[in-house]
């Protein structure tokens, strides 16, 4: 800022001042000591003004602060930086907030807003640029002197700063460039930032800066040998070496699950397309900890930090949303999502094994607000009818998703055929199953499905429920290592169009309370109704997922809209049943009216004149029903939407596309779920743990890449307590060495202080 008369240093006086001294006395005395003065002193010294000296002026064009006839500042009448300056130094000099802002003609509150804003972020915060702010910082700009005088080009520069080169050659416009023109620094360079977006999927909205950086697309995702150098990394976002800032460092924890269910094996099955810039291991990881870090849709990434966010899943900066989307689109596109799951639901217990062999299997229906004609289901929060979409989940007993299943909005009953086949597939044909359900799917359609799957099943009995002919007696069973007793009624029941079934009745206080149906002809009778109890865990899953991993919201805007070919009830055989109801209303009619007459105070002679007339209204309507009967059996009991409105549409969702992000939703879940529970072993907090586990994935650290390994600091918890969890946390996860997909260098986590 030119301009200064004099220096703008504020008055601090070297010495105390003697009591009943005079200040200029004493002024003289450290003058003639050779005390250090500073010259806005020295300019007050002659006569000492008061403070009404202070008075400001304009004399063509500029403006002079003066006190007396002692100029202490000159600047342009437009420079409010160097009025702000003004405004902040005067009161350091003994001047008083008022007398400077009368003299500099601004407010008494904006003195004091630019004292404290000079506190705070120095001289720099009192010149803010209004408007658009530059592409390029002060700061990078003297990078990018530097580099250019190092021999970088102006598309290396660019590549570092995050812009293009014709930018880097408009803000470097008379600098000088060397002759000779080295080669670009590695992207892994811990001091330079991320480059601009190139990749496909930015496609062609980023067309032409792409294809001045970059020519040929890079080649399949591919995984470098264990140790190897880190060379080939599929996208040129990945990062070499060097040590990066992360405050999602703490969400690295979660890639050890990922690399014990063999993440990076099965998200390779999937392909997108060639990739230039960002691999399709890269942008899967990406999302799948986007989904853990508690971002709802595909587009809430760009309210992470890219360049933090990338450091966690080794890129020097994570794409931008409108790459993210076209890239996962393009992968849904080519993938069987439903396959995918249960890769990773194999994987999930092949390494960890579940205890019992109970699953808990439920509807989650996802409601649809827009205006396109999606097909309607029972939302069952609201208690009505509504558009959306149906996801069937199913679940082990710790309450880890498995397989999943999602379409247009049915029923368990129908959902649960295709959702055990899936399982089957999982477990394999022998493994026993017990699968617990509402009374939702408590129909004999259901329970034929399970015993199709050579399942097991239990749930419970709609009401009305029934007679029960059994003795109670006691059962019991352990629970958290305690006994829990029950009184039950067991006994054997038939149900129509499935066969014999098991019946519990349970008793409280002599009471019937439920009645429970299974096919479980083995385990206590105790053990099966705590199980079905138990089916809340499910529901638990829903809620927590819905909450904070995005499992409610809309995966994509794009619907196939086509005629609508559902069955929907027929107009003409409701009307035809109103026309059956009729006729039988009025032979009820017909035939209570002889009883009636004989009944009534009628003479005999009365009563013989009025039955012809009865017995022809009696043949009459029976005549009439009959004829409705006939007319009614033809009749379908649904037709075609188009049948009845050739214009009809639906819209349905592409169910891939949601597909795979609830596949990438439920492997967040099951991460966070895994970490929670090795947390929790070394925390000792039950009620607490998966909170204080969500906490943890937004720590800060550092993340360091070297040639052969990458160590992730984590910053200590403030609690003692969570400290030395994460500690022991850290030092399990070591022992097994993880890998983020698509990088061969092994994780090691620390964390700092004691």
């Amino acid at each position: 800022m030119a301009g200064v008369g004099v220096s703008t240093s504020i008055l601090v006086c070297p010495e105390r001042v003697p009591p009943g001294e005079s200040l200029h006395n004493v002024f003289k005395t450290w003058y003639d000591r050779g005390v250090s003065i500073r010259p806005a002193v020295q300019a007050m010294l002659g006569g000492m003004p008061e403070p009404s000296d202070l008075h400001a002026g304009e004399v063509t064009g500029q403006v002079y602060i003066a006190v007396g006839s002692t100029v202490l500042y000159s600047y342009a009448a437009g420079d409010s930086g160097m009025r702000s300056l003004a405004a902040v130094t005067l009161p350091g000099m003994g001047f008083t907030g008022r007398r400077v802002a009368q003299v500099l003609g601004i407010s008494e509150e904006y003195v004091s807003m630019l004292r404290a804003r000079a506190r705070r972020e120095g001289s720099g915060g009192l010149a803010r640029r209004r408007g658009r702010p530059p592409t390029v910082s002060a700061g990078d700009v003297a990078k990018a002197r530097a580099w250019r005088a190092g021999g970088l080009s102006d598309t290396a520069i660019g590549a570092r700063l995050g812009v293009h080169a014709t930018t880097v050659a408009r803000t470097l416009a008379g600098v000088p460039r060397p002759n000779a023109v080295a080669g670009q620094a590695t992207l892994g360079d811990p001091g330079a930032p991320e480059p601009p977006e190139t990749g496909p999927a930015a496609t062609e909205a980023e067309a032409a800066p792409a294809r001045a950086t970059e020519s040929e697309p890079e080649p399949a995702e591919s995984e470098p040998a264990e140790g190897g150098p880190v060379a080939g990394f599929v996208g040129s976002a990945r990062v070499g070496t060097g040590t990066f800032p992360s405050r999602y460092a703490g969400a690295m924890l979660l890639l050890g699950y990922l690399h014990r269910v063999g993440a990076q094996a099965l998200f390779g099955t999937l392909t997108g397309g060639p990739a230039r810039r960002y691999g399709d291991l890269a942008v899967l990881t990406t999302v799948t900890l986007g989904f853990a870090l508690g971002v709802d849709t595909v587009e809430g990434t760009k309210h992470l930090r890219r360049a933090d966010a990338g450091a966690a899943v080794g890129l020097s900066a994570i794409p931008q949303m409108a790459t993210l989307r076209a890239r996962l689109s393009a992968l849904a596109d080519g993938s069987d999502p439903l396959a995918l799951q249960r890769g990773f639901a194999a994987g999930m217990l092949a390494t960890d094994p579940a205890t019992d062999p109970v699953y808990f299997v439920d509807d989650h229906f996802v409601a649809y607000s827009g205006a396109r004609p999606v097909a309607k289901g029972w939302n069952t929060r609201r208690r009505h009818a509504e558009p959306g979409i149906d996801d069937t989940l199913l679940t082990d007993a710790r309450g880890r998703a498995v397989v999943f299943a999602s379409g247009e909005p049915t029923g368990l009953v129908s959902t649960l055929p295709g959702v055990l086949t899936q399982l089957r597939e999982v477990l394999g044909p022998d493994a026993p199953v017990l699968l617990g359900f509402d009374r939702g799917g408590a129909y004999p359609k259901a329970f034929r499905a399970c015993r199709d799957a050579g399942a097991d099943w239990v749930t419970y009995r709609r009401a009305p429920l029934a007679a029960v002919t059994a003795t109670p007696r006691r059962s019991w069973t352990v629970r958290d290592g305690k006994r829990v007793y029950l009184m039950l009624a067991d006994e054997t029941v038939a149900i129509k169009g499935y066969g014999d079934a098991r019946q519990l009745s349970l008793y409280e206080h002599g009471k019937l309370v439920l009645q429970v149906l299974t096919s479980d002809l083995t385990a206590t009778g105790a053990s099966l109704l705590c199980w079905l109890r138990s089916r809340w865990r499910i529901e638990n899953v829903f809620k927590y997922a819905a909450a904070h991993n995005g499992i409610d919201t809309l995966a994509d805007y794009v619907m196939n809209i086509g005629p609508d070919t559902r069955k929907v009830p027929n107009p003409a055989r409701i009307a035809a049943r109103k026309t059956v109801a009729a006729a039988e209303a009025e032979l009820i009619a017909a035939q209570r009216s002889m009883p009636q007459l004989f009944a009534g105070p009628g003479t005999p002679k009365t009563m013989n004149a009025a039955l012809p007339g009865i017995h022809k209204r009696i043949d009459t309507a029976t005549a009439a029903l009959a004829e409705a009967k006939t007319a009614l059996a033809p009749i379908p009991a649904k037709v075609r939407a188009t049948d009845l409105d050739p214009d009809a549409l639906r819209a349905r969702p592409r169910i891939e596309r949601r597909g795979l992000q609830m596949v990438l939703r439920l492997l967040a879940f099951n991460a966070e779920a895994w970490l929670a529970q090795h947390l929790d072993a070394y925390l000792g907090d039950p009620n607490e743990f998966r909170a204080t586990t969500r906490n943890l994935l937004h720590l800060g650290g550092h993340v360091a890449y070297t040639p052969t390994a990458i160590t992730v600091t984590l910053h200590r918890p403030d609690s003692p307590r969570i400290a030395r969890a994460l500690h022991l946390l850290t030092d399990e996860l070591n022992n097994t060495p993880a890998r983020i997909p698509g990088d061969p260098r092994p994780l090691t986590y620390q964390v700092t202080g004691p």
